[in-house]
């Protein structure tokens, strides 16, 4: 049965958060559309979240969830959002209350003047390091400049997609996702709405720092060829310099100066053996994706569903 909006909330450990996100929904979705479905995937939670979205589902018959067999990431939960949800237009969004549901009536309001993609632009990010503000500025603004894409700057993935774009995203095979980026490559008209990111409403963060660097390194070789050109221009660089470190040392040798060479043949070897090393390793990124994706595993497993359809089904996408 479809409805006219979907919200669909990835949940991993956020017990805390639930209960208050369920109400400001609820309170908001109830004035926006005219029928409206919340959908939880709880990617493999270890706390009382499963429970919650459970008892939630039991007594809100707007209220589904769908558990996975294990944790299969953030951005699968987005997947298997978008597959499952039956919105005319679904909202993605986080758990944690950073992104507010109060939002929802202008990204909606944006979708039926006719733009397909209505994202979220910070304007503000409050309850955040200084370290992750400048991090995350910097890493937008170098996506921007070494991809084809034009992924907006300053957004995450608080969005709202039509039905259009909900279908042509499901049609991306990617295990190594970057929703942002995949939603900014569908096209179709796009715009965006300014909000100041909330503080955590509580808990911690779920996306430390070695989170964010694989989230970073996936974003980066999912939409640019550039570190392999890196390669290219480093060879041609250390080449060059190599080449013009033999004409001194000929000439040297020709004026009659010459010395031990330990130190300098020491320092080129370690040199270009580091530089081999780090191009090994960007290749190595790209290859390891492309093993990924030749194994067509499923992107998810769902172990159980709640609310509308049977439980304890088990579920798989093949994309």
């Amino acid at each position: 049965m479809s409805v006219e909006l979907s919200v669909v909330v990835p949940v991993f450990n956020e017990e805390e958060n639930l209960p208050e996100l369920y109400r400001r929904l609820t309170a908001v979705l109830g004035t926006a559309a005219s029928s409206w479905e919340i959908l939880f995937v709880d990617d493999g939670s270890r706390d009382r979240s499963w429970e919650i979205i459970r008892g939630l589902a039991e007594n809100d018959p707007r209220v589904r969830g769908l558990r996975f067999s294990r944790n299969f990431g953030h951005q699968m939960a987005f997947a298997a959002g978008l597959d499952h949800a039956r919105g005319q237009a679904v909202v993605i969004m986080d758990a944690d209350l950073q992104d507010p549901p109060e939002l929802i009536p202008q990204l909606l309001a944006k979708h039926r003047e006719g733009f397909e993609v209505v994202y979220a632009v910070r304007t503000a990010r409050h309850g955040e390091t200084f370290f992750k503000r400048l991090t995350a500025k910097l890493f937008y603004r170098l996506l921007a400049r070494i991809t084809s894409v034009q992924i907006p700057l300053d957004t995450g993935d608080f969005r709202l997609m039509g039905r259009r774009a909900v279908e042509a995203f499901r049609r991306l095979p990617e295990r190594h996702r970057f929703t942002r980026g995949l939603v900014a490559w569908l096209g179709f008209p796009q715009t965006g709405v300014p909000y100041e990111r909330a503080p955590r409403h509580a808990g911690t963060t779920k996306y430390p720092l070695r989170k964010m660097l694989r989230f970073a390194v996936d974003a980066i070789t999912s939409f640019s060829h550039v570190p392999l050109q890196l390669a290219t221009w480093l060879g041609f660089i250390v080449s060059g310099f190599a080449f013009f470190y033999i004409l001194v040392v000929i000439a040297l040798k020709f004026a009659g100066i010459s010395w031990p060479g330990y130190t300098s043949i020491m320092a080129a070897i370690l040199f270009l053996g580091g530089v081999q090393l780090v191009m090994v390793g960007l290749l190595g990124e790209y290859v390891g994706r492309i093993y990924d994706e030749v194994k067509h595993r499923p992107l998810y497993l769902v172990a159980e569903e709640a609310g509308s359809r049977e439980q304890g089904s088990m579920r798989h996408t093949n994309r």
